[in-house]
Order: structure tokens, then sequence, then C-alpha cells
């Protein structure tokens, strides 16, 4: 299935943005299930409406095409390499990607790619967990690894967090972490992470950043995140003073419970889209 449905039907070579599904849940360490999370937001956004209010524009018109899954699963030094390769492939051919998991693992092979094709880059990730573990359950390509591996190759800023190992302290760089009970309190601490954000970014979400009360169908629930209305603004934001060149969206692990978690990830992957890709009309003269 691809994104959006019948009503989002575009070719490769005409579509400007690219979904790749990573369904990888291999390195997961609590709940199983984020390998179905593309999936279940394909079939969730077939219910999105394409015409977005806040932006008054309809990002699906600059193309939206779905790849194939990438389904290599052998490793995780394996599925890093797919990843990676890929996202340059796709970068090569002028498109902007949008990676969607799987679970953090899948980050670690788009975050290397960018790196080596932008200057001035940097990653903004959106999560309840800081995943500056050096290694994890004997691997450095955990999902609890994805951020350490992540400031090897560029700088990165990291917002929502309220979970962290003694173990990652060493790793932890203060002055870019910005605690989610630290803005809840002081909402001016997202223009403070905006702005150690270089000319390019690279976003991040790791779908448990939002509280659970949203989006309670995710891997590792942690209480106490922000809600849609602060940080899509924040990323709002983000988009209009920087220049984003690609994201992800990662750890959705679908319930039967119902299907609130994977419509709202699709929501975010549409929203963002659409302040990406924001054309402000053209003032007519004298106004």
């Amino acid at each position: 299935m691809n994104f959006g449905g019948h009503e989002v039907v575009y070719d490769y070579q005409s579509s400007r943005i690219v979904i790749l599904p990573v369904p990888y849940d291999e390195t997961s360490t609590w709940m199983k299930g984020a390998d179905k999370g593309p999936d279940a937001i394909m079939e969730a956004s077939v219910n999105l409406e394409f015409y977005d209010i806040e932006t008054d524009s309809e990002v699906h018109k600059k193309g939206i095409f779905t790849l194939d899954p990438l389904t290599e699963k052998s490793t995780p030094e394996a599925l890093v390499e797919s990843v990676f390769r890929k996202t340059k492939d796709l970068c090569s051919e002028k498109k902007f990607p949008v990676i969607i998991g799987g679970n953090h693992t899948v980050s670690i092979g788009s975050i290397k790619a960018f790196s080596e094709l932008y200057k001035d880059l940097s990653v903004l990730q959106l999560d309840a967990h800081s995943d500056l573990r050096d290694e994890y359950e004997g691997s450095s390509l955990n999902h609890a690894c994805a951020m350490a591996r992540a400031s090897e190759y560029c700088e990165i800023v990291q917002v929502g967090i309220r979970s962290m190992s003694a173990d990652e302290l060493p790793f932890a760089d203060r002055a870019r972490i910005f605690p989610a009970h630290k803005l809840y309190y002081d909402k001016g601490l997202y223009d403070k992470a905006l702005n150690l954000l270089k000319k390019n970014v690279y976003i991040t979400i790791d779908i448990d950043v939002f509280d659970p009360s949203l989006v309670p169908a995710t891997g590792t629930p942690e209480p106490g995140g922000p809600d849609y209305y602060e940080l899509m603004h924040f990323l709002q934001k983000v988009s209009s003073r920087r220049n984003i060149v690609g994201f992800d969206l990662v750890e959705l692990c679908p319930s039967p419970a119902g299907k609130t978690s994977e419509f709202i990830a699709s929501k975010i992957i549409y929203q963002l889209l659409s302040y990406i890709f924001y054309d402000p009309p053209t003032p007519l003269k004298g106004e």
C-alpha cells in the first residue's frame, strides 16, 4: 500500500517526496511490533484529508511516491548499510526521503548518509529516550544506541527527553539536551534548541516523544511528553528557519486496541511535509 492510498498516486519520476518503509524490529528490547509500524501508517494515511488547513496547501501535489519496503534483517550492520545506501541513492536523484520505521536502529543509516551529503548538518531528535548508550545487549547498533552513533557523524540536538540511563551520562551534552520536564515550564527552550541547529537539519522522530495519553502504541512508552500542537508548532518554526533535508518517524508499535496512534503518526508525516514544502503566496501589487 502507498502513503495516502488511491488519492495520492504519482509515478517515481514526477515525485519530489519518496517514502521509504523499513519494517525492522530485530534490536527492539521490550515490546516487539515496530516492524508492523510502516504498514499501519500506510493503512491509516488513507484516511487523511490531503488539504492542509494550517498552510492552506496540498503538499501531495509535489508528488509522493512510496517505495517497496526495505526488508534487510540479517544483522543490524546489514540493515544500517542498506538504509545508508538507499538514502544516498534517493538524494542523488533529487528526492526528499521520508523513512518510516521500524525501530530507531533504522535512523542510523539515514543519518550517516545525510552527514556525508550535507555540510553544516545537525540532527534534531524528538524522543522520550536519549539513546546514547555506546552499546546495548551486545550491539553498538541497538535502537538504544541510535544517537550515540549519530553524534559520531554530526552534531545532535535532543528534545523531549525524559528517560536516560546513568551509563549514558558520559556521552550526554547537557547544553544540547532539552528535557520534557523543563520544556513543560519554559516553552522558550524550544527557541534555544532551534538556535543550536545548523543550516541543514535532519529530523528523527521517535513517536514515543509524545505523551502516551496521545500515542500509546509504542514499544517503550514514557509519561510526561509534549502534546501534539506543542511539538508541531516547534517543527513549523524549524521548517521556516532551517533547511530540512529529510526526516524519519520510528517506533510505532501498532496495538489491536485502536488505530489512533497510527493515524496520528501519518498526520505528523503529512503535516511536517506541509511545513517543509510550504510556498507562501506572492502578495499582489499594492498589498
